[in-house]
């Protein structure tokens, strides 16, 4: 991708103002930009004195060997005691930790004072099943409070887990269990989605045909399906949990003993497992927690819609959320089951005041229309998150009127599994928000846009995001592999870390994110990034969502074509077509008109809502469609196959 042609399209005019109130009471103000730029190592070990250390550490940060960086190395910590015990120690063992909210309606509300016998008991089993400090312990869990407890429970005992999603094959489980070289798996009989009980107990039994190193499997019954026991191996978790004793003394770990280990989805060959570790990544998770959402944990109900199997759910559900003394929702279930007001459901009853989700998830809603979130009392809603992919503009301003009734601040927030927690973002009691910009590093983060001969380019243009200074919650190394952790992050721009995402800075020197390097198009000579046409077409009324690819053109190089999803009320025509491609010419300039629209009913997307735009790519090339197992659904290729006709070139 060269630099210099990387279009700078989709301009945005629209600002937004923090709420008066919000800023008058924030948790974080402008300020903190100004003390973390005069010394950010001191800023940050100011961050750290948020937890509860059992040794303090004198050291921030050790990088006299990069790019493996020790943070607060010297200290020593429990995580589980700063997620659990000292809220309940501080007398809030009464508080509310976690609602949780079933798919087929079931609930549970869990204290902290419960939370802290649980994950005792669950430590305290571990023990007992032969699980010490540095084993590995791989989880492959519904979003059940079990989930939670797991990890921490991991977390408190110095065992490092490795979170599976709970919808990957068999064979992605096993390759993740050998890698990791895990002892112990811990699942369930099943979960509950889409409206009906789901296995998970068979995809296990499969992998541990090829990993013989797995001594125990612990298994929590969720759905009571039939469900296959060996025996001497498998432990039902009621059966040795619930037997423990409530107590078990947290032993202070290392600030650098590994915490985690979480394998990035879509990685061909094999696995890459990221490795955090314990004192800087929850340094950075909770005060990010704190200083974005603007956490009041006394009065708010906060609600991230991930799962645990991504770092959101780690970073945003468990480790930042508990060390914060939070109360916050947990749903099981998918967003249509058995409505598609579900969402809404859960924020009237409980109270949400700030919901963190996906793009993806609030294209959706505007697919399915407004009328939905407006039969729902929305009102306690109070800041807005985004996190997984760039957010389209007009997807933004949906999102503020109709969920945020259109004075809610959105903290679109940009970072990866790589970085551990938030790395940009506007903080919503300070920033002047434009739609689809994370804008601006957070305090004590040093982000920028560089060039091929990694220079820093001008307010409005555009190029590689790097991180020019290490951080706490940055991943240590790539597990098992340290030289393709350099290879990888290190090697392409010397002494910074490349994210893998093309950017642009706009007049203000704001950033804009323009997704994955690997999507931008090479039109006439021309660098578009995909984001942008997506983004585009989305601003027209009759599109929900949109994906870009760039196909094999004799003439341009690459020809620009998209799949969209139309509104409920639009229907596919060669009018609506044409109108299409003249509005992208109209919003971002001729180059970037669409050489074909093609009208879809679905788009392919992995479990985590990420476009799988390789797919569309066989599709608009002709070529047979490669590998679907990583998808939500692999149905969808089919269905899009078949509503599509041989259109010719709409040229």
């Amino acid at each position: 991708m060269s630099n210099e042609s990387l279009a700078n399209l989709l301009k945005e005019e629209r600002r937004f103002a923090p709420p008066a109130e919000l800023a008058a009471a924030a948790n974080v103000t402008a300020a903190a930009y100004a003390q973390a730029s005069e010394d950010r190592l001191a800023f940050w070990a100011e961050q750290a004195r948020r937890l509860d250390w059992a040794t303090e550490p004198t050291e921030t940060l050790d990088w006299s060997n990069p790019p493996f960086a020790k943070w607060f190395a010297d200290g020593t910590l429990n995580v589980a005691h700063n997620c659990v015990d000292r809220h309940v120690e501080a007398g809030n063992g009464d508080r509310v930790a976690i609602h949780f909210e079933g798919e087929p309606g079931d609930s549970r509300a869990i204290t902290y004072a419960q939370l802290k016998d649980e994950v005792s008991r669950a430590a305290n089993a571990l023990l007992e099943l032969g699980v010490t400090k540095g084993d590995r312990v791989a989880v492959y869990l519904p979003m059940i409070p079990e989930a939670v407890v797991a990890m921490l429970a991991c977390a408190r005992i110095g065992a490092t887990h490795s979170v599976v999603f709970g919808g990957f094959s068999a064979d992605a489980v096993a390759s993740r269990i050998q890698d990791a070289d895990a002892k112990l798996v811990i699942t369930a009989d099943g979960g509950y989605r889409r409206g009906k009980a789901t296995a998970l107990k068979p995809a296990i039994d499969e992998a541990l045909t090829k990993c013989p190193q797995v001594e125990h499997v612990l298994v929590v019954r969720r759905t009571g399906q039939d469900t296959a026991f060996t025996e001497g191996r498998d432990v039902w978790w009621h059966d040795i949990v619930e037997r423990q004793s409530a107590e078990h003394t947290a032993e202070a770990h290392d600030a650098e003993h590994p915490l985690f280990i979480l394998y990035t989805s879509g990685t061909t060959g094999k696995p890459k497992g990221i490795l955090h570790t314990t004192g800087g990544y929850l340094t950075q998770a909770a005060w990010t927690h704190h200083a974005v959402f603007d956490l009041k944990p006394e009065t708010d109900v906060y609600w991230c819609t991930a799962d645990i199997g991504w770092v959101t759910g780690h970073s945003y559900i468990v480790y930042g959320p508990l060390a914060n003394g939070a109360t916050q929702v947990i749903y099981e279930g998918t967003p249509d089951t058995p409505h598609q007001g579900r969402f809404w459901e859960i924020v009237q009853k409980y109270g949400v005041t700030i919901l963190y989700t996906a793009p993806t998830a609030i294209r959706t809603f505007m697919k399915w229309g407004d009328d939905i979130p407006a039969k729902f009392d929305l009102s306690s809603l109070r800041v807005l998150g985004s996190v997984g992919e760039p957010i389209n503009p007009e997807a933004w301003v949906w999102y503020r009127e109709h969920i945020g009734a259109g004075k809610a601040p959105i903290v679109d927030t940009w970072w990866q599994t790589e970085t551990g927690a938030m790395m940009i973002s506007p903080l919503p009691g300070v920033t002047t928000t434009k739609p689809g910009s994370a804008q601006r590093a957070l305090p004590g983060i040093a982000a920028t846009v560089v060039d091929d001969e990694a220079r820093e380019v001008p307010d409005g243009a555009g190029g590689y995001l790097v991180l020019t200074e290490p951080w706490p919650s940055m991943l240590r190394t790539i597990w098992g592999d340290d030289q393709r952790y350099i290879d990888t992050y290190w090697s392409r721009f010397e002494g910074r870390y490349f994210a893998g995402d093309g950017a642009k800075k706009d007049e203000d020197g704001d950033i804009w994110l323009l997704g994955r390097v690997d999507d931008v198009m090479l039109v006439s000579g021309h660098n578009i990034s995909t984001t942008e046409v997506e983004s585009a077409l989305v601003g027209h009324p009759a599109v929900a969502e949109s994906a870009v690819v760039g196909a094999t053109d004799a003439t341009t190089g690459q020809a620009i074509v998209a799949f969209v999803i139309l509104r409920g009320t639009a229907t596919d025509s060669p009018e609506l077509v044409e109108e299409l491609r003249a509005h992208v010419g109209r919003t971002l300039g001729p180059i970037a008109k669409p050489k074909q629209v093609k009208v879809v009913g679905e788009l392919p997307k992995t479990r985590s809502g990420k476009i799988m735009r390789r797919l569309l790519r066989d599709i608009a090339e002709g070529r047979e469609v490669g590998d679907t197992t990583t998808l939500a659904d692999s149905n969808v290729m089919n269905l899009i196959q078949s509503q599509l006709p041989a259109q010719g070139d709409q040229a």
